[in-house]
């Protein structure tokens, strides 16, 4: 089995790194607000971990355009 990193991947560490981050928060972010959040425009709780963690970076921003009952 070939463990090594794949080079390209080394050269491009430092462009990758702040776009993960900026997922991560997001994910992250969403999650909160979905697990606080009672009341919802379209669909569920469970409905909405699932889009927020399983499609990335559109999940969460669907939720905060979609899903997030307002105030």
């Amino acid at each position: 089995m070939n463990t090594e990193v794949p080079t390209w991947l080394l050269d491009y560490w430092m462009l990758l790194a702040p776009i993960i981050l900026l997922q991560l928060i997001l994910m992250v972010t969403a999650l909160i607000q979905v697990l606080k959040q009672e009341q919802f425009r379209f669909g569920n709780k469970v409905f909405w971990i699932i889009v927020v963690v399983a499609i990335q970076v559109v999940g969460p921003i669907a939720y905060f355009a979609f899903g997030k009952e307002d105030q």
